[in-house]
């Protein structure tokens, strides 16, 4: 089957046709209001959602389908102590199409193993949240015309923000894009990603200060710092107000500057940026409903698709990152792809030595 837990999974040509399909779709909306007619989408988020979640069930039911699922565990059989595994083959068996969402990284690719239908990653831990990538695709293809030649600031949380992650590892597949990564050295961007950009021939650098970078920029992609994956209050406490975007700061950027935020915020965005042309966040997040719109379209469209399985050497070892799922979930396959010297998790990308 067609997953998608990573927009690796899909080719540039995908991806181009979901982007221009979403705005085709935004465009003509009524043109695609049967396209989905009998088919229902599982929904199953392990943590809270609010654009996601509502915006897959959106999709569904504006291309004549339907949704089930659940927005918390406690409300599942997952609260008395049933495995991913055998959720996902019964929802699987109910529903055409699955979106999860779940807070343990590696957690989509584990579900995709076990499902009778497409699996679509809705942000597993803080790992990767494609189809928010697609939204951002959809929004800067609306602004800028084009993915290429971009100086592209991020700001924040680095370390574990899922949407940062999949949207640099797009970002590297055109050509002449330049990041800039905007944090403290606490939530600094993982070496997998610094890696993959030198790899790929990419230009990045690092830096402390939004206010120094903020007139270079062509797109700045901000976030918020995220309480619940600190282990407690007071290293969140550390971190939370030190990077904000306000109007002073925006006097020092360009005038063609593309603001994006994946939402929600807290306070890393003061509420004055809200009513300034370049700030395109709630745009943004409404073309998450058409981005997700496209991509059921495109997943369905797929013909002779293979049942997925794990790629890597099966090898007597645990994954080094304790918030993977292979960590949690016992009975899983460990599976290694080989780089170099290392060991890649197949589930979560960490670098095991």
């Amino acid at each position: 089957m067609k997953h998608l837990i990573d927009l690796d999974d899909f080719s540039l040509e995908d991806i181009d046709s979901i982007i221009k399909k979403a705005i085709e779709i935004k465009t003509n909306p009524s043109k695609f209001q049967e396209k989905m007619k009998g088919k229902i989408i599982g929904t199953l988020f392990y943590e809270p959602s609010t654009r996601t979640q509502i915006s897959f069930q959106t999709a569904m039911l504006r291309l004549g389908g339907q949704f089930v699922g659940f927005d918390n565990p406690i409300n599942s059989s997952v609260a008395k102590g049933e495995n991913l595994k055998d959720t996902i083959k019964i929802i699987s068996g109910y529903t055409d199409i699955i979106a999860i969402r779940h807070p343990i990284e590696g957690a989509a690719k584990a579900a995709s193993l076990f499902s009778s239908c497409p699996i679509i990653n809705a942000g597993d831990g803080g790992h990767l949240h494609p189809t928010q990538t697609l939204t951002d695709l959809v929004t800067l293809k609306e602004q800028k015309g084009n993915f290429e030649n971009l100086t592209i600031g991020l700001c924040g949380d680095l370390k574990f923000g899922r949407t940062v992650h999949s949207f640099v590892k797009m970002m590297l597949k055109y050509k002449g894009n330049k990041f800039i990564f905007i944090s403290t050295k606490e939530l600094s961007v993982p070496e997998y990603l610094k890696n993959m950009i030198v790899k790929l021939g990419g230009e990045y650098e690092e830096c402390s200060s939004l206010e120094k970078s903020i007139g270079n920029l062509d797109v700045l992609y901000m976030t918020r710092i995220q309480k619940e994956r600190f282990c407690s209050g007071e290293e969140y406490d550390a971190q939370k107000d030190i990077f904000k975007l306000d109007c002073g700061k925006m006097k020092l950027a360009r005038k063609s500057l593309v603001v994006m935020h994946p939402l929600p915020r807290v306070d890393e965005i003061e509420g004055c940026v809200d009513d300034d042309p370049r700030a395109f966040y709630f745009k943004q997040a409404a073309n998450g409903i058409y981005a997700r719109m496209a991509l059921i379209l495109h997943i369905f469209s797929q013909q002779n698709c293979k049942n997925v399985s794990v790629k890597g050497q099966k090898l007597n070892m645990s994954c080094s990152n304790k918030r993977c799922i292979t960590n949690t979930e016992k009975y899983l396959p460990k599976s290694f792809l080989k780089s170099n010297n290392e060991y890649i998790c197949e589930y979560c990308d960490s670098r095991v030595k």
